[in-house]
């Protein structure tokens, strides 16, 4: 794939292969399969439950489910993004998998909201409802309140990007336009036993604030079974493992992200580690007609001019639901002659980042980050490595 840092194959730059493989071992922590079924393993041994999972990790966690539930469960709806939904899931009997609009909220997410309510309905007859959330519900599953349309909410989230508001201030503002955000899920399966597993991307893993609140509320048991701080602490680990001194960067990232970019190569240059880790979500202002490109791709673009003409340093930022924005790139890897490479593409780095055009300036320097579907979503994770290329021989 022209342009992208492969994800399978080892890149002609070991440091970079490192990156990667550092960057799977973050995924594999919080993978949303094997988090689940991890997290039900052991459980009661009989009666069935019914199943709602809603998110960027729905279908993995709903296998997840799978594996450890078998038949015990009686009917499934499960709403994710569009591309989201593997075959493996769609064969699962008694599985309703649904696609609907992310970041902006569409007709189907409305349509989702709609099967909810005859799901819940059906799902009393059981008693049990195991809910799988995970970062991206909010805009995939909606039930407006009165008076409240599709272009009430889209129209948030449009204003949520030209005021660079932060997580939980959007959230707030969807729970007053919605009758299910906010802990109000609750109130649809009246009389049922609910028990919640978060897979979590927002900060302080607040169950108030992931998916709007969608598995908030009294009379749910949460159990988090993936967060940021996992995914961070096994690049930590696997780091270590390859002989890095390796250390968490400080705070967890927000905020504008080149402001973001310079702080991280700042830490990295005046600090005494091979790699920094960071995670969070950062925030991009755009202009009224973007290019291409989301906020780890602006990033690790601002990050390339920060550290441009020193072969030692490496930066790689990416989302781990691999989709950056709404790109379908996960991200990118950019090192010291990325800015040399886009000159000699005939692209002004300050021009592409000002026209919110970082993955066309990213893709002509080869840098992108390419992963497909993850199986999780945990936030975004930026890896700094200092390692001088003759320290690192090709595998």
């Amino acid at each position: 794939m022209k342009g992208r840092v492969p994800f399978d194959d080892a890149h002609a730059d070991p440091r970079r292969a490192l990156l990667v493989e550092l960057f799977r071992a973050a995924l594999a922590a919080v993978d949303g399969r094997r988090r689940v079924r991890a997290a039900l393993a052991g459980g009661r041994s009989g009666g069935r439950a019914s199943v709602f999972a809603a998110g960027k990790a729905a279908a993995a966690m709903t296998l997840g489910a799978a594996d450890a539930l078998g038949d015990r469960i009686a009917r499934a709806l499960v709403v994710g993004p569009e591309g989201s939904i593997p075959a493996e899931l769609r064969a699962l009997r008694g599985v309703d998998c649904r696609e609907a609009g992310h970041p902006r909220p569409d007709e189907r997410s409305l349509e989702a909201g709609r099967a909810l309510v005859g799901f819940a309905e059906a799902a009393r007859s059981d008693g049990r409802v195991l809910l799988l959330v995970s970062g991206g519900a909010s805009a995939l599953v909606e039930l407006p309140a009165p008076g409240v349309g599709l272009a009430g909410l889209a129209g948030l989230y449009d204003r949520s990007l030209a005021e660079r508001m932060d997580i939980e201030s959007l959230n707030r503002e969807r729970a007053a336009l919605s009758r299910i955000k906010g802990g109000r899920l609750r109130e649809l399966f009246e009389g049922c036993e609910l028990e919640a597993l978060l897979l979590s991307d927002v900060p302080r893993d607040d169950p108030a604030v992931l998916g709007s609140g969608i598995a908030d509320g009294p009379g749910i048991a949460r159990r988090l079974v993936g967060s940021l701080d996992d995914a961070l602490d096994a690049v930590l680990r696997a780091a270590a493992s390859q002989g890095l001194v390796a250390a968490r960067g400080q705070g967890r990232l927000s905020g504008d992200a080149r402001a973001a970019a310079r702080r991280i190569c700042h830490e990295l240059a005046i600090g005494r580690a091979d790699l920094l880790a960071f995670g969070g979500e950062t925030t991009v202002e755009l202009p009224p007609r973007p290019g291409r490109g989301g906020r780890c791709q602006h990033l690790a673009a601002a990050a390339s001019q920060a550290i441009a003409g020193h072969p030692d340093y490496l930066v790689l930022a990416a989302g781990t639901d691999g989709r950056d924005g709404a790109s379908e790139d996960a991200g990118a890897i950019v090192d010291g002659g990325t800015a040399g490479r886009a000159a000699d593409a005939g692209i002004d780095p300050e021009a592409a980042l000002a026209a919110g055009d970082s993955g066309a300036l990213l893709e002509a320097t080869g840098d992108l980050l390419h992963t497909g579907p993850t199986g999780t979503n945990v936030g975004d994770i930026v890896l700094a490595l200092r390692r001088p290329p003759e320290e690192m021989s090709p595998r």
